[in-house]
C-alpha cells in the first residue's frame, strides 16, 4: 500500500512540475509520514524565491490533495 500512495504522490508531482520547471525550479519527494503529511524539497529557482510558500500551498499542495486524497498537508524541507 505504502508503494502505491508513494506511485500517486509521485503522479501528482509530476503534474506540477512542468509549471516549475518554467521559472527555473523544481520539487523533489523527499518523505510520506503515516499521518498523510509530504515533506518535499524545492530546488532551483524556488529556493528563496518570496513566493514558494504560495507555490507550495496553491500549486503543490492543491494538486496532491485533489489527486491523493490520503494526503493531510505538504511541508517544505529547506
Amino acid at each position: 500500500m505504502a508503494e502505491v500512495l508513494r506511485q500517486k504522490v509521485l503522479d501528482a508531482l509530476e503534474s506540477v512540475r512542468p509549471y516549475l520547471k518554467a521559472d527555473g525550479g523544481d520539487v523533489e519527494l523527499v518523505d510520506i509520514k503515516e499521518d498523510g503529511i509530504v515533506e518535499v524539497r524545492l530546488t532551483g529557482a524556488c529556493v528563496g524565491c518570496p513566493m514558494s510558500q504560495m507555490t507550495l500551498r496553491a500549486g503543490i499542495e492543491r494538486a496532491l490533495m485533489r489527486d491523493v486524497p490520503e494526503i493531510k498537508r505538504v511541508e517544505a524541507l529547506g
